[in-house]
């Protein structure tokens, strides 16, 4: 069984809870036993999280080898400009590791998501803007620490597809089992 779940804010991508910790966890949205995430998006971020039951394909999607694709939207301070892009499409330095070349692009037009509880850091002097990066690797707050590399911390962060997967329409807290051709999608693209 794949499941597809639109994680919201505030969730961590476990079933258990951490201790003193104030998010909730996946156990609240009545997903099937036996179900363990694919992947992880971290309790600040939100979007297309995959839960199944199958053993091995998690290395199957997570592998940086297997170049398997997943595009994130960024909304982030200031709006980036084209040498920018162009930046982290080569690979920025984060730490010790300069992450693997990626795909970057500004949205334009901005896309539009229901508000977020609690509401999105706004600064009248410092505009925002929204970007696509669309990457073959995961590392611990990769998305959020290669922005702030480039000078445009991300102020919200959306996981809008897997593969050839998107996230659709499917709303926050909502999950739904995968037809045979969305399942193959996942692995496509």
């Amino acid at each position: 069984m794949l499941l597809a779940f639109h994680k919201p804010y505030g969730v961590l991508s476990q079933f258990t809870p951490e201790p003193g910790s104030p998010w909730k966890t996946l156990a609240e949205f009545g997903l099937p036993a036996n179900v363990y995430p694919l992947g992880r998006l971290d309790a600040d971020s939100e979007g297309l999280l995959l839960l199944s039951d199958e053993a091995g394909l998690n290395h199957q999607l997570l592998d940086p080898s297997h170049a398997h694709h997943r595009e994130y939207w960024a909304q982030v301070e200031r709006i980036p400009t084209a040498a920018t892009l162009t930046r982290l499409e080569r690979g920025v330095k984060i730490g010790a590791h300069t992450t693997l070349p990626c795909r970057a692009r500004a949205l334009d037009p901005f896309p539009h998501f229901p508000a977020r509880n609690p509401p999105v850091r706004f600064r009248k002097t410092v505009p925002d803007g929204w970007i696509a990066l669309e990457l073959v690797e995961g590392k611990n707050r990769q998305v959020r620490r290669m922005t702030a590399a480039v000078g445009h911390p991300t102020l919200r962060l959306i996981r809008m597809r897997i593969g050839g997967f998107w996230l659709g329409k499917l709303a926050p807290g909502k999950w739904r089992e995968l037809t045979a051709s969305e399942r193959a999608a996942v692995f496509t693209g």
